[in-house]
This record gives C-alpha cells, sequence and structure tokens, in this order.
C-alpha cells in the first residue's frame, strides 16, 4: 500500500485557475500514476503524474496528463465522464466505509457521488456540484476523439463542503484512505491505470480494500 502525504499550503487559493502556480510555487512533489493492473486487456498506460494538496478549507489537485488520443464528449456533470479522458480521485475520508468518486474529464465536467461500493451510490446535489471550481487546458467545450498526441492539464478546487455526507470541520490533520486513477472506457486505446495497485481479474476502480493511505498535514 502506498501513502500519499497531503501538505498543507500557507496561504487559500481562491480558484481553480491559481493551483498549478500556487502548487510551483510551494515546491510540491508530483506523484505519478502507473500501474497498469490489466496488461492483457489493457496494456496502454498514458503518462500521468498529480498533486494533492489543501488549504484547511479545500482540498486542491492538479493532473498533469500525456496520451495518444482525447475525447470530452460529455456536455454537463454527472454524465458517462469516465468514457471520456478521465482522471479520478477517490477518497474514504471516515472509517464508516463510504468513500467518494470524484472523475472530472478534460474540459472540466464532474462526477461526484458517494457510497460503499460501485452500488446504489448518492450523486452529489447541484449546489454542491456548483461548488467546485475547475480549471481545464483544453477548455471547457465538448468534443469528439482526436485521434492525437495530446497533453492536457486538469485544476479542482474541492471545497470540503463536497463531501456532503461527512459534514467535516477542516482537512487539518483528516486521516483517510484512497486511490487515484486514469482512464478512458470510449477512447481508440481503453485504459484503466491507477496510484495504487488494484488485484482483480477485470477493471474495476470501486474496491476500496485496495486504497492507499492519504494523511493530511
Amino acid at each position: 500500500m502506498q501513502k500519499l502525504v497531503i501538505t498543507k499550503l500557507n496561504r487559500k487559493v481562491a480558484s481553480a485557475a491559481d493551483i498549478p502556480a500556487a502548487i510551483q510555487a510551494a515546491s510540491i512533489q508530483y506523484t505519478s500514476v502507473e500501474n497498469v493492473n490489466w496488461p492483457e486487456s489493457y496494456p496502454y498506460k498514458p503518462k500521468m503524474e498529480f498533486a494533492a494538496v489543501h488549504d484547511g478549507d479545500a482540498l486542491l489537485l492538479h493532473y498533469c496528463v500525456e496520451e495518444q488520443s482525447v475525447r470530452a464528449v460529455a456536455r454537463q456533470d454527472h454524465e458517462h465522464i469516465w468514457e471520456d479522458s478521465c482522471a479520478e480521485f477517490f477518497i474514504m475520508p471516515a472509517d464508516d466505509g463510504f468513500y467518494y468518486n470524484l472523475e472530472c474529464n478534460c474540459t472540466g465536467k464532474l462526477l461526484v457521488a458517494v457510497g460503499k461500493d460501485r452500488n446504489e451510490r448518492q450523486s452529489a446535489p447541484m449546489e454542491v456540484m456548483q461548488g467546485v471550481d475547475r480549471w481545464a487546458s483544453l477548455g471547457s467545450e465538448p468534443f469528439d476523439v482526436r485521434q492525437e498526441p495530446t497533453k492536457w492539464e486538469l485544476a479542482l478546487r474541492v471545497p470540503i463542503t463536497t463531501f456532503f455526507k461527512h459534514k467535516l470541520a477542516s482537512f487539518n490533520g483528516l486521516k483517510a484512505k484512497g486511490n487515484v486513477y486514469k482512464c478512458g472506457d470510449n477512447l481508440p486505446v481503453p485504459h484503466f491505470i491507477s496510484w495504487n495497485p488494484i488485484k482483480t481479474e477485470n477493471p474495476d476502480f470501486h474496491r476500496p480494500e485496495f486504497f492507499g493511505e492519504m494523511s493530511f498535514e
């Protein structure tokens, strides 16, 4: 099991567009997502790295991706985000078994839900979704498959209120578990890579037993 320390920044970051510069200024090290868990069926591994920090009131995420093609068909939140070029952050903030999946495509369309497994998940209400600020280097307009090597970045400012089932007071000192993924179910070359390895027969990101440790400063 891998471990991730989520550094606390010494200043607030008001918008997602400011997150990459804030992370760079704080000299935060990026973490690679490298586990190809199903190499016989899905051997392709795009390049992906991420940084996760917080400012007490918000989780700040920055993804950097290089892949051989991109897709962003979803036009609004809570659509089939995972079928596009997608970065995903799963987190279990308490010991009650409930975890959140934050799935965002390369143009900032987002899916947030909570539950104990992949079934009977509760989607975040609209006011929660509207509170998550997003910045995408490819812009916000949807597009079909572009079969060309592409680099893209995505940043999310995730307020603590996004984790609506738990009513967390602060990220300070939080001990959590989670995983980080890159996928693209409907890309020309589908792929499913993860930060922590997943030991299942078929692709399945909803496996909290394989989550790594996430410690918030």
